[in-house]
């Protein structure tokens, strides 16, 4: 069974969209919501309210990648900066190995794997040509590899 919660900003004047539709899919997400919402540097956040297309190397035609979160934050120099964030476990942002996996498994996990390299590509050239920075962030900058 998927994670699924709202979250609900105590900080509602930094949020940019819906303050009622912040529905993360995983308990990762959840906390950093939280982190964005509490954190002074923060200017403004959104979840999912980014539209990036991509072309996928599955069906060879044009999808919409939504990126976890978009931030605009003040930087060590008090400049403010663009940054997409996208949250997954480090061992998604791998090449899957064929060890002790079923071939079905596998050929499941390769084909997501070359999806978000995909989507990736396309949000850092999309963050490239605005000038913002694009991150991947797993559990090890999430929680100093602690889950």
């Amino acid at each position: 069974m998927a994670y699924k919660t709202k979250y609900y900003p105590k900080n509602p004047i930094k949020y940019i969209g819906n303050i009622n539709s912040i529905n993360c899919r995983s308990l990762w997400e959840r906390k950093f919501c939280k982190f964005l919402d509490e954190n002074a540097n923060i200017i403004r956040w959104s979840f999912e309210g980014l539209k990036i297309p991509y072309l996928s190397p599955i069906d060879n035609n044009i999808h919409t990648y939504y990126p976890d979160f978009i931030v605009e934050k003040k930087n060590k120099n008090g400049e403010v900066q663009t940054v997409v964030i996208e949250i997954k476990p480090e061992k998604q942002t791998k090449k899957p190995k064929g060890k002790k996996k079923s071939s079905k498994s596998l050929l499941n996990e390769t084909m997501i794997y070359e999806v978000n390299l995909s989507k990736w590509e396309a949000a850092k050239d999309f963050c490239k040509k605005h000038s913002w920075e694009f991150l991947i962030l797993t559990e090890k900058e999430l929680f100093n590899g602690n889950k």
